[in-house]
């Protein structure tokens, strides 16, 4: 894991990067990648910390293109305002244009049955066919506060690829591990430049934003939500999520035993 702060958002991108081997360790040329950020609401600018940092999805588009990369996607399935509303408010469409990357609008069409071998609750769920097919998924969350999960973090961030996220809320620890059970981003990076500390996840106050200027990146996505909590002054299994996908065996929670790789850009 490295843990990248103090710069500013593309620079922490490339710096963490960089840290974790290049990016062509993960894209080979003529690779098809979609890059999942949480772009969930209409309502806010990037500012309000609701959605990912748009320079910071913009970075990862970028060193994928510049690994070779065939195409590169970006893509969520909101449930404030329209998808097309939420990709221009956030900032991400522009950012992530410029970059050489495309915005996709998820078709509900393509999402299809799909069994989940390793659940323990959820079984079986619609999911996005594009991303079951993908070459490589990059897991882009912002790290923010949620009244139910309590933090919404890389985990939380896949119920943008199923068709029915209100299924998961009666069992929302367990249902969240057993996704990403299935759904198994390749490269996780948490958005933590700025993080929403109350009323997420939709936000649209100013003074619940803290500015950290940080970026969490991994292939470990419990071990991801593991130290994003910690931003929170939460330890890892006080979100159910993370004991969920502890116990199931898909990562590590214990910040103690991982290699953590800590850079300062300064400022």
């Amino acid at each position: 894991m490295v843990v990248a702060r103090g710069g500013e958002p593309e620079d922490l991108v490339r710096r963490a990067m960089a840290a974790l081997g290049g990016m062509e360790r993960f894209v080979q040329p003529g690779y098809n990648v979609i890059v999942k950020p949480n772009i969930c609401v209409a309502y806010h600018s990037y500012e309000y910390a609701a959605t990912t940092n748009p320079w910071v999805v913009a970075a990862l588009v970028k060193l994928c293109r510049e690994a070779g990369a065939g195409r590169v996607r970006v893509m969520d399935f909101p449930f404030g305002g329209t998808p097309e509303e939420a990709y221009l408010r956030s900032g991400i469409e522009e950012q992530v244009l410029d970059a050489g990357g495309e915005m996709e609008v998820m078709a509900q069409f393509k999402f299809v049955p799909t069994d989940i071998p390793e659940g323990r609750d959820l079984r079986r769920c619609d999911i996005y066919d594009e991303i079951l097919n993908a070459d490589l998924v990059i897991d882009v969350p912002i790290a923010k506060d949620h009244g139910l999960a309590r933090l919404t973090l890389a985990m939380k961030n896949l119920m943008g690829v199923i068709r029915d996220r209100p299924a998961m809320h009666s069992n929302l620890g367990q249902r969240l591990a057993d996704l990403a059970s299935r759904v198994r981003p390749g490269l996780i990076v948490v958005d933590a430049v700025r993080i929403l500390t109350a009323n997420g996840p939709t936000g649209g106050n100013l003074d619940d934003v803290r500015k950290l200027d940080t970026l969490i990146a991994t292939t470990d996505i419990v071990a991801a939500d593991s130290y994003a909590a910690t931003l929170f002054g939460l330890s890892p299994l006080d979100l159910d999520y993370v004991r969920a996908a502890t116990e199931m065996g898909l990562g590590r929670s214990n910040l103690a035993n991982l290699r953590i790789e800590e850079i300062s850009l300064g400022q």
